[in-house]
C-alpha cells in the first residue's frame, strides 16, 4: 500500500507502482517527484532543486514547486505593499492536515495554513489555505484551496484579492526545452529593460517556446494546458482557474548571480508556472477559489518543428 510519513518537516509520498513525491512543510515546496513511463518504468526525478538550496527553513526553495501567493513579484496591490518577493506562503511553515487518499490508485496528503503573528504584521487579510498534493503512478496533482474567511458584514464586502502560481522547476535540458501551444498568444517579456516595455504586450509568434537565452514571459490568459518537451521526455500540465503561465529560466546571464544556483544549473530546468498573476482573482466572504495543476509525465516522445 500507499505509504505517507512526516519525519523533520518532511512529507514523503509513495505509490505501490514506484513513484514518489517528497514536500516540505517549510513553504509547503515540494523537492521532489520521481517516475517512470510505460516503457520506462524505473522512476526518474522530474523536478529540479539546485544542490545549493536551503532545505533548512532559512530561505525559500531554489527549485522543486515553490507556493506563491498572494502575490507574484514584487507587490503591486496596496494591501501586499509590507510583503516582499512573491508573497509569504513558500517561506512559513505550514501544518500538515490529514491524508486524504491512500490507495493502489495514489496517495494523497492536505498541508493548511492560516494567519499567524508575523503574516498578520505585514497582512492582514483573514484567509485559510489548504494545499493537496496527490501522487499517481504517472502524475503529480497539486491544489491550492483559498478561503476568504472574513466575517465582516460591511459593503462593499471584506472581499479577498490574491495572486497566486506553482513554481514549477521542471528537470529538463534547457537548450533542448520546447514548451506550446503558446502561438499567438499575448505575453509580458521581464527581460526587457525599461518598465514601458515589460509592460507593453507582445505576441508569441513561435509554434514551440525555448529558453535558449534568459527568459521571463508572463503569456496571459494562455489556456490551461501546456507541453514542456525535449529530445525523449516530456511533462504535460492541465490547469484550472489558473490563466496565466510563465515562462522562466535565467540562463548564464542571470543565473550565475543567484547565490543558491548550483554552477550551470539553469541548463538543467525550465520554469513553467501556471498561476493568476495578470491581475487579481477574487473571492467574497465565505468563498473558496480552488487553483488545480495535473502534471503528467509524455510517455512518447511528441515534439513539434520549431518555427
Amino acid at each position: 500500500m500507499p505509504v505517507t510519513h512526516v519525519d523533520g518537516g518532511r512529507v514523503t509520498l509513495t505509490h505501490p507502482k514506484g513513484s514518489s513525491a517528497e514536500l516540505l512543510l517549510y513553504g509547503a515546496t515540494v523537492i521532489s517527484w520521481k517516475s517512470g513511463t510505460t516503457t520506462e518504468p524505473q522512476p526518474i526525478e522530474r523536478l529540479f532543486v539546485s544542490s545549493k538550496a536551503a532545505l533548512d527553513g532559512s530561505k525559500p526553495v531554489r527549485g522543486g514547486i515553490p507556493v506563491i501567493f498572494p502575490s507574484f513579484g514584487a507587490p503591486t496591490h496596496p494591501e501586499h505593499m509590507r510583503l516582499g518577493q512573491h508573497g509569504f506562503a513558500r517561506s512559513v511553515v505550514w501544518t500538515f492536515d490529514s491524508i486524504v487518499m491512500d490507495n493502489d490508485a495514489g496517495v494523497s496528503v492536505r498541508l493548511t495554513l492560516e494567519p499567524t503573528a508575523d503574516i498578520t504584521a505585514k497582512y492582514d487579510k483573514s484567509f485559510h489555505l489548504a494545499y493537496v498534493v496527490t501522487l499517481a503512478e504517472h502524475q503529480l496533482s497539486t491544489d491550492l484551496h483559498v478561503k476568504n474567511t472574513s466575517t465582516s458584514t460591511t459593503y462593499p464586502p471584506d472581499n479577498l484579492e490574491f495572486q497566486a502560481l506553482f513554481h514549477n522547476y521542471i528537470r529538463a535540458p534547457a537548450n533542448d526545452v520546447l514548451v506550446f501551444p503558446l502561438q499567438d498568444k499575448k505575453y509580458y517579456d521581464k527581460t526587457e529593460v525599461s518598465e514601458e516595455a515589460r509592460s507593453k504586450p507582445k505576441v508569441e509568434t513561435r509554434a514551440g517556446v525555448d529558453v535558449r537565452q534568459f527568459t521571463d514571459s508572463v503569456y496571459e490568459d494562455a489556456g490551461g494546458k501546456y507541453e514542456v518537451t525535449w529530445p525523449g521526455g516530456g511533462i504535460e500540465i492541465k490547469v484550472r482557474e489558473l490563466k496565466d503561465v510563465v515562462v522562466w529560466n535565467p540562463q548564464e546571464a542571470a543565473g550565475s548571480k543567484m547565490g543558491d544556483m548550483e554552477d550551470g544549473g539553469w541548463e538543467k530546468y525550465v520554469c513553467v508556472e501556471p498561476g493568476y498573476v495578470r491581475g487579481f482573482a477574487k473571492i467574497e466572504p465565505g468563498k473558496t477559489w480552488i487553483g488545480q495543476q495535473i502534471m503528467s509525465v509524455i510517455h512518447h516522445e511528441r515534439r513539434i518543428n520549431q518555427l
